[in-house]
């Protein structure tokens, strides 16, 4: 059983349309689809938007369905020149951006009792779904970095240039960095999938209106496509 987590409707709604049988299940208003797509076993949800969502969701899920892998997805905001709108931003690592405790001595994003600042995704996921997005998409638009999450959409120049010194991020967004830190405390292996809607800077949420629904869909064809790995993977 493999977990798949998107925030908004529009991250999940091509997988749902994917799914071939099972049965839906909603619990603390996040409703859980579960059956099979491309031939592998799998369970579904929108999280809804922000961290605490996204923790609750995450938490729900392994709980009840125990996956065997999580992978989150949907878009995200771009950092750096080489970060364009429609690349592919695949997680070596999440932290979480607005996570600060500097004032007692930690470096930002450290998360106390983990004493941990990135959350490192599973290196296999992260290879698996990085050679399949290459080998679909070609190698200048896809791009293996760290994932910024904090309850923001940034859409200022001057915050994303900050997020880019802090933490080396390449993308940010809103949930990933608490679903790796609920799969890491269990056990969990873990992995971000990001489609660049918009550039994080004051034309933001233009381009996001514009491109999300592109870039999450793009994000969905590419999960479906390495499923059947996730699954079985190679020995």
């Amino acid at each position: 059983m493999i977990g798949i987590i998107g925030a908004m409707a529009v991250e999940v709604e091509n997988l749902l349309k994917r799914m071939e049988g099972g049965t839906s299940k909603t619990v603390s208003g996040i409703a859980y689809r579960s059956g099979k797509i491309a031939g592998t076993d799998c369970v579904v949800a929108r999280c809804g938007v922000g961290k605490v969502a996204a923790a609750v969701c995450a938490q729900t899920m392994i709980l009840n369905w125990s996956p065997e892998a999580v992978v989150n997805v949907g878009v995200a905001g771009g950092i750096g020149k080489g970060i364009h709108i429609g690349d592919v931003v695949v997680s070596t690592g999440l932290v979480q951006h607005d996570m600060d405790t500097s004032a007692l001595g930690d470096p930002k994003g450290r998360i106390s009792g983990l004493n941990l600042t990135v959350i490192p995704a599973s290196r296999p996921l992260e290879a698996l779904v990085l050679a399949a997005a290459r080998g679909i998409y070609g190698p200048g638009k896809v791009h293996a970095g760290v994932v910024a999450t904090g309850d923001q959409f940034i859409s200022d120049a001057d915050r994303l240039g900050r997020i880019a010194r802090e933490f080396g991020a390449c993308a940010c967004e809103m949930e990933g960095g608490s679903i790796a830190q609920v799969c890491y405390m269990n056990g969990v292996p873990f992995v971000a999938v990001r489609v660049i809607s918009d550039n994080a800077d004051e034309k933001a949420a233009v381009d996001f209106s514009v491109f999300a629904a592109r870039s999450a869909h793009k994000t969905a064809d590419l999960v479906v496509r390495i499923l059947p790995k996730i699954g079985r993977p190679e020995p």
